[in-house]
């Protein structure tokens, strides 16, 4: 539904990752429970999702932590942190970043969610 509002930016952080700043692809808010997965691509090289971090309100949650959340939401427009260690140094320039959302819907028989994909410099 709004995918092409999900990547929104990325930035360098520490030696060897980085953090992209997503939306959700949603209407509504949800509960972190029904985050099924934040799935990140960088540079057509797939990151693992236990090297991933994600991060709203200032609260870091691994994925494997993320269907026991059921006292923090993510709402629609707000802007989530997605963190990433790729082991490697993230290159000054331009940086293929391609971001897929799976979200549990309680009134839909299919998960929900969304894919965007866009070409940014790294802050």
């Amino acid at each position: 539904m709004f995918d092409q509002y999900i990547v929104c930016g990325l930035r360098a952080r520490g030696r060897t990752g980085g953090e992209v700043e997503v939306r959700m692809p949603y209407y509504r808010g949800l509960f972190l429970s029904m985050v099924e997965a934040v799935d990140l691509v960088l540079d057509g090289v797939p990151v693992p999702p236990e090297r991933t971090t994600f991060t709203v309100h200032g609260n870091t949650y691994t994925f494997a932590e993320l269907p026991g959340v059921t006292g923090d939401r993510w709402e629609m427009g707000e802007r989530a942190v997605l963190g990433f260690d790729t082991g490697e140094p993230l290159a000054p320039g331009e940086h293929d970043v391609a971001v897929s959302v799976r979200l549990r819907i309680s009134y839909m028989p299919v998960p929900g969610g969304g894919r965007d994909r866009k070409r940014l410099v790294a802050a």
